[in-house]
């Protein structure tokens, strides 16, 4: 039980901040409501077009496929870190997921998926 108080401690720290930073928010914030308020605001450049266009299905495969590829390259890196620990067998384990990675990319790209000539924008 010695050990768990620490981060009791940084979790309670964590949840009152947080409460503290909302609260302040609530009480302090602005709270006018005026009609550009609620428009999209572009680096001072007025809107060309709605913002509530439709965009293509596959923006959205490809937004996927980018999260999914990150989140591979945060496994990649973890057993960089731990390379010399995990030994042949990490080493083989990796082996492995590298193929199924390339192997996956490759049947995107026979897909289509990645194909960005037919990807457009909101319409």
């Amino acid at each position: 039980m010695s050990s768990i108080w620490p981060i009791l401690v940084y979790s309670a720290a964590v949840v009152a901040l947080a409460a503290v930073m909302i609260g302040l928010s609530a009480l302090l914030g602005e709270r006018h409501r005026e009609r550009a308020t609620g428009e999209p605001y572009e680096s001072g450049i007025a809107p060309t077009r709605s913002t509530r266009g439709r965009f293509s299905t596959q923006f959205y495969i490809v937004a996927l496929l980018f999260v999914i590829f990150d989140l591979e390259a945060v496994f990649l890196f973890a057993w960089a870190v731990a390379a010399r620990e995990a030994g042949w067998t990490g080493y083989a384990g990796i082996g492995v997921f590298v193929f199924v990675l390339v192997a996956a990319l490759l049947y995107e790209l026979r897909q289509g998926a990645l194909d960005w000539r037919s990807i457009r924008g909101p319409r």
